[in-house]
């Protein structure tokens, strides 16, 4: 399958979706100001009001995102995603070098750009990401933006304890991932998140909402996993390595959907075919004539077995109503608890 064929598949949609989930799960940097602002009170000599206005430079970044709305009728998903990516790269990255110390402070006002800048990124990559997927799946806006917009929220948690668990609540380093990993994860959706055509018939739009219902799963696994980490308190480096590790995998999970779809056949394909087939077969009219004899075709009188619909419609046809959630809520279960399970015992050893 070539690669544009690839993305415009029910498979390269979903993988579009997922990675529409990772642009979100970083977006929320917005929200992280507390993480790194005391460093940046310290090395400026900055009063507390200073400081609150260099929040509120941040703020005024958010209030920009009028600016994405209007240029995501006119440009790309791509464009608006690399802008928010570069964006965000200089107004984070800046911050970075100011407070590593690799350069000396800047003046006051400057800062407060690069806050604005800073700030005004993930407005980009929210409607980016947003607006196509609500344009991808028409019929079921609400599930996609609920899902989306649940991932804005836990990606504040998610910076913190990634910074907590491998950086030692450093904010020098806290503030290159900040830089870094928005701009890694943006490209990577610049390659896969594309327009597509809406689901039109009832079976596609049932069977996104089955994926939907999966999608909720994970995430609510994600944010349990964030929140117990949170509240059993300090951790060894061992223990943060092993969370780092489930988080990384939890949040690959929703890969399982387009890899499902990938290798499924949808039912709207091959149905035609035979339906094609059999029209062609049928040679004589179905009703007999008024007042004629019935008269049941040759086929029929040489055989006492009836139609085995499995050689009509197929196997895997028969196969379509694969309990999807089920499986991720087993699956999910059963990794959380033995990855909690095994954390703890290697804690406890070390």
């Amino acid at each position: 399958m070539f690669p544009w064929q690839f993305l415009t598949s029910p498979a390269g949609k979903w993988l579009g979706f997922v990675t529409a989930i990772w642009v979100q799960a970083i977006s929320g940097n917005n929200y992280t100001f507390s993480n790194y602002s005391h460093a940046l009170k310290s090395l400026m000599a900055l009063t507390q009001l200073q400081l609150n206005n260099l929040s509120v430079a941040k703020d005024v970044g958010k209030a920009f995102g009028l600016l994405s709305g209007l240029a995501s009728d006119r440009w790309p998903t791509s464009i608006i995603l690399i802008f928010g990516a570069v964006e965000g790269l200089i107004g984070y990255g800046v911050q970075w070098l100011v407070v590593s110390q690799r350069i000396s402070p800047l003046p006051y006002w400057q800062m407060c750009i690069f806050m604005c800048m800073g700030g005004n990124s993930t407005t980009w990559m929210n409607t980016a990401v947003l607006v196509t997927c609500m344009r991808n799946f028409a019929k079921n806006r609400g599930p996609v933006s609920g899902i989306l917009k649940g991932y804005v929220g836990l990606s504040t948690a998610i910076f913190t304890d990634l910074c907590t668990a491998l950086f030692s609540s450093n904010p020098s380093k806290f503030l290159l991932m900040l830089a870094i990993v928005p701009a890694i994860v943006c490209l990577t959706a610049v390659l896969f998140l594309k327009e597509t055509e809406p689901a039109s018939t009832p079976s596609e739009q049932k069977q996104e909402a089955e994926f939907f219902h999966a999608f909720d799963v994970i995430a609510i696994a994600v944010a349990v996993y964030l929140l117990a980490f949170d509240i059993t308190g300090t951790h060894g480096h061992v223990l943060s390595l092993a969370f780092v590790i489930g988080l990384a995998v939890l949040l690959a999970m929703p890969l399982g959907v387009p890899l499902y779809t990938l290798f499924y056949t949808p039912s709207g394909t091959e149905p035609s075919c035979h339906n094609d087939d059999i029209e062609h077969q049928i040679k004589e009219p179905l009703l007999a004539k008024i007042g004629g004899p019935i008269e049941k075709p040759p086929e029929i009188q040489n055989s006492n077995e009836g139609i085995n619909l499995r050689d009509v419609v197929g196997k895997r046809q028969l196969g379509r109503t694969i309990p999807l959630l089920k499986w991720y809520k087993r699956l999910i279960f059963g990794y959380c608890f033995s990855h909690f399970f095994v954390a703890l015992a290697l804690e406890c050893v070390s």
